[in-house]
């Protein structure tokens, strides 16, 4: 006897208990059952992405005359329902499932199935409905592509255009600021505080371009492929149609792919993103390491800048103020790297004529995306805008720097330079003075070779 708590549902293989407040059916449950693995469900924006499919789905094979006016509506009433999140919950299935990504197919299907038959008052089928013209081989490579052109879209370019800026700000309003270079973590020639965040805008308008060119590929999709990329019961016009209605509704230009067997057989656009997205990461670990440098301190560091005072720093140590946010962004780029490593590896997955691991490509490249534009913004808002900086401890540093001889080899030659960088290291003076007992050169001379702001060269660029 059924418990009450739970409903019978059926389905190929037979029947089993489902609970009774599920909108999922019998195959869903199944893989509920199958996977109790790692409890990380499929990303809000892939769930998102499968009911824009569905909803697409339904509005073509209408289109196509395949699926009556009335049935479609439902279906697609349903479909938007659960691409704007109104059942998440009833998305239960493990990343760790069917490498072929069935399940979450099936589970957007029951679902939206079960929400069409109450409003249309008559039974809607998951397959032959929801999925007609369809497989789990077209509709989840679809997805993956779907989702991440979306958050890369809406989310992840917007934000890193945020920090661009704001670093450029930066940048400008510090041009003035004349510091000490360093190579090998060792004192080098002088920059401008405004060239050095120059350079980090810069490597970020750079991954800018890369995630952007990667668009055109991640915009063409697989769906119209059905099992193997031949399109068996799909229309001949259904997948091009589901890509025009995407577009319209999403405001992205989504296109059917040029060839359906590559985009089922392989996720090379997924791992070049994937790559684009470790590269962003680099860059960003390399930024909040330099300001983590700049900031430390306040006395026995560099003292260069006081980044903005968050929280404190330590449980023990009362005043101590720690650079929470490079340090979180640090470890965000930590995390996508090796998310890179997954989403290569799986990409290497692909057997013939499907790629067996996309469950856990869209789950790594879904979660670099949301989380590198998360950190991109808190990188700008609460580290970079509101940092200040220590103009006396810049100016001491600078005026013992011995490197600044270098200027003087033209005139003197290395050797020379290097006995003087020596003894103003050995002597802790600083090198003009040094210059003006070991040369015959002029105070004037010496003024003009070794004004430090002189010694900087090059602009801030946008």
């Amino acid at each position: 006897m059924a418990d009450s708590n739970y409903r019978v549902e059926r389905d190929s293989m037979g029947e089993l208990q489902v609970p009774e407040q599920a909108l999922w059916g019998a195959q869903t449950q199944r893989a509920v059952d199958n996977f109790p693995i790692s409890g990380i469900a499929m990303p809000r924006g892939f769930i998102r992405a499968l009911g824009l499919i569905k909803w697409a789905a339904a509005g073509a094979n209408a289109e196509l005359g395949l699926l009556k006016s009335r049935r479609a509506m439902s279906i697609q009433a349903a479909a938007l329902e659960v691409a704007t999140g109104r059942h998440d919950e009833h998305f239960p299935i493990d990343v760790f499932q069917t490498g072929s990504g069935t399940s979450s197919n099936m589970n957007a299907n029951e679902v939206i199935a079960r929400l069409a038959t109450k409003r249309l008052g008559a039974e809607v089928h998951p397959n032959d409905d929801v999925n007609m013209g369809q497989s789990s081989n077209d509709v989840i490579p679809t997805a993956i592509h779907v989702s991440a052109a979306l958050g890369v879209s809406e989310d992840l370019l917007p934000a890193l255009t945020h920090l661009r800026k704001v670093i450029l700000k930066k940048a400008k309003e510090t041009d003035s600021v004349v510091k000490t270079g360093r190579t090998h973590l060792m004192d080098a020639m002088p920059v401008r505080l405004g060239q050095e965040l120059g350079g980090w805008a810069q490597q970020i308008g750079n991954a800018e371009a890369r995630i952007r060119d990667c668009l055109p590929r991640l915009t063409r999709l697989a769906q119209g492929g059905t099992a193997v990329g031949t399109g068996i019961n799909a229309h001949p016009n259904f997948g091009k149609k589901v890509a025009v209605l995407l577009a319209e509704n999403t405001g992205v230009k989504f296109d059917v792919s040029k060839n359906l067997f590559e985009s089922l057989s392989c996720q090379d656009t997924a791992v070049e993103l994937s790559g684009h997205l470790r590269t962003l990461a680099v860059a960003l670990m390399k930024i909040a390491n330099d300001l983590r440098w700049m900031n430390s301190g306040p006395l026995a560091g560099l003292g260069e800048i006081s980044l903005p005072g968050l929280q404190p720093g330590s449980s023990i140590m009362p005043g101590k103020v720690n650079p929470v946010i490079p340090e979180a962004v640090a470890m965000v780029a930590a995390q996508t790297i090796g998310n890179d490593v997954t989403v290569t590896v799986a990409g290497q997955s692909g057997n013939f004529q499907l790629n067996v691991m996309l469950p856990v490509i869209a789950l790594n490249v879904l979660q670099s995306v949301n989380l590198l534009a998360n950190a991109s913004r808190l990188l700008a808002d609460k580290a970079i805008a509101g940092f200040k900086v220590n103009h006396d401890k810049l100016a001491e540093a600078l005026d013992r720097n011995p490197i600044l001889v270098t200027a003087l080899n033209p005139v003197i030659g290395y050797e020379k330079g290097a006995a003087i960088a020596k003894k103003a290291y050995a002597e802790r003076r600083p090198v003009r003075e040094v210059a003006a007992e070991s040369t015959d050169l002029s105070d004037r001379e010496l003024d003009r070779l070794l004004n430090a702001r002189d010694l900087t060269r090059g602009g801030i660029k946008s």
